[in-house]
């Protein structure tokens, strides 16, 4: 009884989807869904990436949660549970989000850099050429920032489950889904008629962004694109790190899982669809195409510039933008961290509040590296899938082009050969709930998930390219 006191649980299910739909949305929605969105044609990638959600993420996000309940373990002891001979499963889960935090943090610490710019009243300076690389590139800013960010993240694992993670997840998940909806209306109501006389709308943005474009499409670009889609649906349901293993142990029993499963689905889904049509629509009008092609400084240089565009009104709205990025972040970054304090509970038998304090430390001083790293500590590397890459990218791709696709592929293989899928059956129809597109679950967790997994794998390394 003692064991189960210290790990805590949700108090329902609306506690658990709001908290594994915090954990879902994150910057990998409101960041990295929109410049991949703009990347690879909008409505194509956005119609890949729904067929994934729905097949491919289900299935993952289902195992994770599943073997979560079952077990009642974090990820390091969980996976020995469901076989014996796993446990080395359990310590690579494990590895992610010790990789992320750090990493995560720093970027964490950007967002409330730029929240602090627009509160002051000078987002116009954060529009200038540069900021954002003289920002990154300064010695201490960074630092100070990551360390604001990650006392809140801290903050919230050391109260708890229920009194941290659960009760902040039921006050900030409203707010942010309320926030987004209004920038995302707001999005779609601008004008802007430029230089040449040519005038864009926020309307027409939004059909850029969700109208599927097929013309010119070859095999090797609609390869890039599923391959992005399969990427993102690791960031954006929080998948093969863990995370989703350590929330799901906090499930209580009676909790009907397959419900809360769509739930999240459709929440996180829904979240990343409307980051999109707050930021493509709002980029296209002030800038065009070209604005759209930034890529990952797609938030942090272009849409200063759009706020600034927007006159009187863009202070206002990018202040309630990067406010709201910074609750997104945040349940994000929380969910992460998580996942190390339960694994250091439940192997190490170490109280919360101690390892919320160890885990902190490490964050920090991992994190300085990571800051230090576009200054005092910069260089370049050359990785396997050909990009240029520094500290954080480094960490970036082997947590997220590495170990997430081979946990998950192991997590397959498990589940789908080893114990066979009907163990991750029995545990969602536990009191007699039904399991929808269980014959599909079979189907993606047995065959055609590894076969995805192992592409994605072979992508990373460069191996592998249409």
């Amino acid at each position: 009884m003692e064991k189960k006191h210290t790990r805590g649980s949700f108090t329902g299910s609306i506690g658990f989807v709001l908290a594994a739909a915090g954990s879902a949305v994150g910057l990998g929605n409101i960041w990295r869904f929109p410049y991949l969105a703009a990347k690879d044609g909008g409505g194509t990638f956005i119609l890949v990436y729904i067929v994934l959600a729905l097949t491919f993420g289900f299935t993952l996000l289902t195992t994770d949660i599943a073997i979560g309940r079952k077990t009642g373990q974090s990820p390091l002891v969980a996976y020995g549970k469901i076989h014996p001979g796993w446990n080395g499963l359990g310590l690579l889960a494990s590895i992610v989000p010790v990789v992320i935090l750090p990493y995560y943090c720093s970027i964490g610490g950007w967002v409330l850099k730029y929240l602090s710019v627009f509160l002051t009243g000078h987002g116009t300076a954060a529009a200038e050429d540069g900021y954002f690389t003289g920002y990154i590139t300064g010695t201490w800013q960074p630092i100070v920032w990551l360390g604001i960010y990650l006392f809140l993240t801290a903050f919230v694992v050391y109260r708890g489950v229920n009194k941290g993670i659960e009760n902040y997840s039921k006050i900030l998940m409203p707010i942010l889904l309320i926030l987004i909806i209004g920038i995302s209306v707001f999005s779609l109501t601008l004008t802007h008629t430029d230089a040449d006389g040519v005038v864009r709308t926020g309307l027409q943005g939004m059909k850029i962004y969700l109208v599927p474009n097929f013309k010119g499409m070859t095999p090797q670009k609609f390869f890039t694109v599923f391959v992005d889609a399969l990427g993102q649906l690791f960031f954006s349901i929080s998948v093969a790190m863990g995370i989703m293993v350590a929330y799901g142990s906090y499930v209580k029993k009676e909790t009907n899982l397959m419900k809360s499963i769509n739930q999240i689905e459709i929440f996180d889904t829904i979240v990343a669809l409307l980051a999109g049509l707050m930021i493509v629509p709002a980029v296209f009008t002030f800038m065009g195409t070209k604005g759209m092609s930034a890529g990952p400084g797609l938030m942090f240089v272009s849409l200063p510039k759009v706020f600034q565009s927007m006159g009187a009104a863009g202070g206002v709205i990018g202040t309630i933008f990067f406010l709201m990025v910074s609750f997104a972040a945040i349940t994000s970054s929380v969910s992460v961290m998580e996942s190390i304090v339960s694994c250091m509970i439940d192997k190490f038998h170490i109280s919360r509040k101690k390892s919320t304090v160890i885990v902190t430390v490490y964050a920090c001083l991992v994190g300085i590296i990571v800051c230090l790293g576009y200054n005092a500590l910069y260089f370049e590397l050359k990785l396997p899938n050909g990009a240029t890459a520094q500290i954080l990218d480094v960490m970036d791709f082997i947590s997220n082009n590495l170990l997430m696709p081979l946990v998950a592929l192991l997590s397959c293989i498990l589940i789908g050969w080893v114990v066979k899928p009907q163990v991750i059956i029995d545990e969602v129809t536990l009191g007699g709930y039904k399991f929808g597109r269980k014959r599909l679950y079979i189907v993606m967790v047995k065959f055609i998930a590894p076969v995805l997994l192992a592409a994605l794998l072979l992508q990373s390394f460069g191996i592998l390219n249409v």
